[in-house]
């Protein structure tokens, strides 16, 4: 049976056993010396759970097996003896005579289609297994529930347990995507430093990936110069222009905005937030580029680039604007009013307020917005991918190229270089930096919010 058609199956079980046992309850609460100690609902919720998840949890374990006992199948047929020796051509076939079973009409290799019929047949054969485990789990699990229902039965009790249960399984789930991402990471760049020496990669000035020499790799991997570029572009260019712009109309918004123009206002702001980065990129590379280089030939600079630091930076910037706003207007907002109205009460004008009162009371939390936002800025891709140079160099001038860590691992990624070359592998150690200094970022600002929060809590 299809999977879809499956879960449909399921999801229909478990409202039939819903409606059942909640007319079960409902049948006991008949007066106060018989009162339910949960609701009726709540006893249908716990037939539900126990016929949907255990049976749900069987067929991603037996989807995951699936295939592996489809190819066993297979490889027993008798013309899997024709099958090559090597690993990557007897895929190839199989995952051909896949393709064959579900279209046997299609045109393909002939050793395929002579395994397509047994390739058809198991899968076939493990989808109704799975069929029927599954809906056998659904009715077991609903009559172990469907007897337990009584009027002293604490069924509320379970279905929290239940759903708490499934809160942590959700939250495991993130936590452990981020492992598996940060050992993915750490295992492609432990076989870059097998090749390339760390000093080398983090303490090295010359990055020429194009041109690696096979006795000195290190020699043309020095990330110093990206370090630089995404720094300079992200927590410097983009700050100065989102950190002033997003505080100022943080303050604006919620010290002298009236509520109606808040209204309006604050939603049209953080539009900017919605918009894609794709969006910003050719907005860089359109407009503010040109604009930027004919700035600086206006300054004398007469080679310059369009693909300047200061083109990518200040869109990033602009992008950022929202974020810094956002978290800085929630800081100010979070300032009990009893200071404020007190700091008015002694005289102090508004602004006085603002600057000595509400801005150092608040800034914990601003500091916190600016770290999260530096963290988003330098892990910025398309932004920088459309307007930003491929030259890695070191150099103060905004006007100059420059390029990022992102910028440079598209680039390394989407080129045709082997998968285990030094070149290919140093986006990983490059993404394992970046990812690094990010956590170390978003890890010092939590420490900031906590202690902010336990100052006014």
């Amino acid at each position: 049976m299809n999977v879809y058609a499956l879960l449909f199956l399921i999801a229909g079980l478990g409202l039939i056993g819903w409606l059942t046992a909640r007319a079960r309850a409902a049948r006991f609460d008949r007066g106060p010396q018989k009162r339910l100690h949960s609701l009726p609902s709540q006893h249908g919720w716990y037939v539900v759970l126990w016929m949907m998840i255990p049976a749900l949890l069987f067929l991603a374990v037996w989807n995951g097996l699936t295939p592996g006992l489809v190819r066993q199948a297979a490889l027993q047929d008798p013309a899997a003896a024709q099958l090559s020796d090597f690993d990557f051509e007897r895929d190839a076939v199989l995952s051909e005579a896949r393709r064959l079973s579900e279209d046997p009409q299609a045109t393909g290799d002939p050793l395929a289609h002579q395994l397509s019929h047994a390739v058809g047949e198991a899968r076939s054969r493990y989808k109704w297994i799975g069929t029927a485990v599954a809906v056998l789990l659904a009715f077991a699990g609903g009559a172990f529930a469907f007897t337990r229902i009584r009027a002293s039965f604490h069924a509320r009790t379970r279905v929290e347990r239940g759903v708490m249960l499934l809160l942590l399984v959700a939250s495991l789930i993130a936590i452990l995507t981020t492992l598996g991402i940060f050992l993915s990471l750490l295992w492609e760049s432990l076989r870059f430093f097998q090749q390339v020496p760390i000093t080398d990669f983090l303490l090295g000035t010359h990055w020429s990936p194009q041109v690696i020499d096979a006795a000195d790799p290190g020699a043309s991997l020095g990330a110093v110069p990206l370090f630089w570029g995404t720094f300079f572009i992200g927590a410097v260019i983009a700050m100065l222009v989102a950190i002033p712009f997003g505080l100022m109309s943080a303050i604006y918004l919620t010290q002298y905005a009236a509520p109606r123009v808040r209204r309006w206002m604050k939603p049209i702001l953080e539009i900017l937030a919605g918009v894609p980065t794709v969006v910003y990129g050719y907005f860089a590379a359109l407009t503010v580029a040109p604009a930027v280089r004919d700035l600086a030939v206006s300054l004398g600079y007469t080679y310059a680039s369009s693909e300047s630091a200061l083109a990518a930076g200040l869109v990033m910037g602009v992008m950022i604007i929202p974020f810094v706003s956002s978290m800085a207007d929630d800081s100010i907002a979070a300032v009990p009013t009893a200071m404020r109205d007190g700091s008015l009460a002694m005289g102090a004008t508004t602004s006085e307020t603002i600057s000595r009162v509400l801005i150092p009371a608040a800034l914990p939390g601003v500091v916190a917005g600016i770290l999260l936002a530096v963290s988003r800025a330098i892990g910025e891709t398309m932004i920088v991918v459309m307007a930003a140079s491929g030259a890695a160099k070191i150099t103060l001038n905004p006007f100059e190229s420059a390029t990022t860590v992102t910028k440079q691992i598209v680039d390394l990624l989407t080129g045709e270089a082997e998968f285990d070359s030094p070149k290919t592998l140093a986006a990983f150690a490059l993404g394992l930096t970046l990812f690094v200094i990010t956590l170390l970022l978003n890890i010092v600002a939590l420490r900031v919010v906590k202690r902010y929060r336990e100052a006014y809590e």
